[in-house]
């Protein structure tokens, strides 16, 4: 609660209107709006075909969220942000490339939250474009928006931002981090891993994790609404489902947000123009208050 009165961008003013005499309500983000959808915009654009692991769009998307990195003040977490991992054979890619970025904590510097999306998405397929705008163009957007969080409140626990690649073939790139940790794996003390953010007709955003970690629920149940996102628990059939599966395995707590599946997943029309930006900009504001809460705790 301490850290909700302290910062003052993620509090909620009400108006009331006199024309209609309803009280509305203004939320204040804690990164801009027009620079996150954008980022959304560019990633999910035709020019990076898609971004398939291996393919010259995932290259450029890879080299995209190198450079946004760099601008906002994060560093790579080894000697360079790509980490290369080789891909199964049955792939016939050779490679594939996760990003790593981090941020030093300023008072647990030795624990880590590691906070995920993965770039990469389906490609091309009979001559169209999956430009996956939501998977997951929406989560990788949230990691910079986290990024210019931080440029203003720096964590207390050090943060990896991980931009995972190879999700879409198996969470290979994930899995590869998890098994080949840059820093000692009994550092890392939480993932917040975010696929599929970005659009619901019900305007539901899910939490995945606290059926198995139950010491993180009070957390979830607990952060401030945002706008017209209502924040629930569910789906557990989801723990294996995205990038959070390997840190699940080597048990490293985690927490999933994400939306149920709709009907432009893996299809060709996950474009900008589908996401629901009323409710992907609060839901982004909604994670972002969730790290805020379990940053006052002893991981």
């Amino acid at each position: 609660m301490l850290v909700l009165l302290v910062s003052c961008k993620t509090r909620q003013t009400t108006k009331t209107t006199t024309e209609t005499n309803k009280v509305a309500t203004e939320v204040i983000y804690d990164f801009s709006k027009e620079q996150i959808l954008q980022h959304v915009k560019e990633l999910s654009s035709d020019k990076y075909e898609g971004r398939e692991t291996g393919t010259r769009g995932a290259v450029k998307a890879k080299n995209y969220i190198v450079n946004v990195f760099k601008k906002m003040g994060v560093h790579p977490l080894g000697s360079k942000f790509e980490q290369s991992f080789p891909m199964p054979k049955n792939e016939h890619i050779e490679y594939g490339e996760n990003v790593i970025g981090w941020i030093k904590g300023s008072e647990k510097p030795n624990e880590y939250i590691v906070i995920s999306a993965h770039y990469d998405h389906e490609g091309i397929k009979n001559n169209q474009i999956y430009n996956g705008a939501d998977d997951d163009a929406s989560g990788i957007a949230a990691l910079f928006a986290f990024a210019e969080y931080f440029q203003k409140h720096p964590p207390k626990h050090s943060v990896i931002l991980a931009a995972f690649d190879a999700e879409e073939k198996g969470l290979v790139g994930s899995y590869f981090f998890v098994k080949n940790p840059i820093i000692n794996k009994n550092q890392l003390k939480l993932t917040i891993n975010m696929d599929m953010i970005s659009r619901s007709d019900q305007n539901e955003l899910y939490a995945v994790g606290p059926q198995h970690y139950p010491h993180l629920k009070p957390y979830v149940e607990k952060v401030q609404k945002v706008g017209n996102v209502e924040l629930k628990i569910g789906h557990k059939e989801w723990t294996y489902m995205s990038d959070h599966a390997g840190f699940h395995q080597a048990n490293i707590p985690f927490v999933y947000f994400g939306v149920e599946d709709h009907k432009d997943y893996h299809q060709p029309t996950d474009d900008f123009e589908n996401i629901h930006l009323d409710f992907y900009v609060n839901s982004v504001q909604t994670i972002i208050n969730f790290f805020k809460k379990v940053e006052e705790t002893s991981l």
